[in-house]
């Protein structure tokens, strides 16, 4: 019976966040018992421009090292990553999948380049953190819970938990680097079209939606944009999100 409830739970993740969530959790795993050398996953600048190791931009966004303290760590991360991609992905993108991995593609090369200048070897944190950025702007009303009970809304959600990153693991830059790559996109896809009416200055190439159609209807009816001010379909009476009250962190 348990296998087929995680059967059904698994099956029941959006494509494009499935492919995501599946690569984060085999490289990792692969790693940690030596089927895969980590060193050969992270992104080196050298290794990548000389020794034309292309595909350390890709591990580097999907590998994280899960042995000692770091483990727990890294479950936070897969959770924040099924929860933000999926509501984004049947969300503000539902029916639209060109367009949110375009958007995807475009936090990574972001992070890529980044990562490059300020010796970034992993990428996973900051991805996520872009994408939970991009859910929190968009939901800036819905509340969420912290630990301990603490309760705000969800566009104060990255900043906390840059805050406590900083405070707790004695690091904080990737979560940083992923908030501005976050608003970079929501900033150019949103937020400079609809506020300073102008015109729209990020569009998926073509060539995306011949792989990734858009779907009639998409999943589940949404694709409202921010400029409405509107918030999902699914908010309960009382204006809060139906995924629960907010995600409380560790639990």
């Amino acid at each position: 019976m348990a296998s087929n409830d995680i059967g059904d739970w698994y099956r029941s993740i959006p494509q494009i966040t499935k492919y995501w969530f599946t690569g984060s959790v085999i490289l990792p795993l692969l790693g940690r018992f030596g089927l895969l050398n980590p060193m050969h996953m992270l992104l080196i600048f050298e290794s990548v421009i000389y020794k034309f190791q292309i595909w350390r931009p890709i591990t580097a966004v999907l590998f994280y090292p899960i042995a000692g303290s770091r483990g727990f760590h890294y479950l936070i991360n897969l959770y924040f990553l099924y929860s933000y991609s999926t509501r984004l992905e049947t969300g503000i993108f539902d029916g639209k999948p060109a367009e949110y991995v375009f958007m995807l593609l475009f936090n990574w090369i972001c992070l890529v380049i980044i990562g490059f200048i300020a010796e970034l070897s992993l990428l996973m944190d900051p991805m996520i953190l872009s994408v939970l950025y991009i859910w929190c702007q968009l939901n800036k009303d819905v509340i969420v819970n912290f630990w301990f009970g603490t309760m705000f809304k969800a566009m104060y959600l990255p900043w906390v938990l840059f805050a406590f990153n900083m405070i707790v693991g004695g690091g904080g830059l990737s979560e940083l680097i992923g908030i501005i790559v976050g608003h970079l996109y929501f900033f150019l896809m949103f937020k400079y079209p609809q506020d300073f009416g102008g015109v729209r200055l990020l569009n998926a190439p073509q060539i995306l939606y011949k792989f990734f159609p858009n779907r009639r209807g998409g999943v589940s009816g949404f694709g409202v944009p921010p400029a409405s001010r509107r918030r999902d379909n699914d908010n309960d009476d009382h204006g809060r999100h139906a995924w629960g009250r907010g995600e409380q962190l560790g639990r």
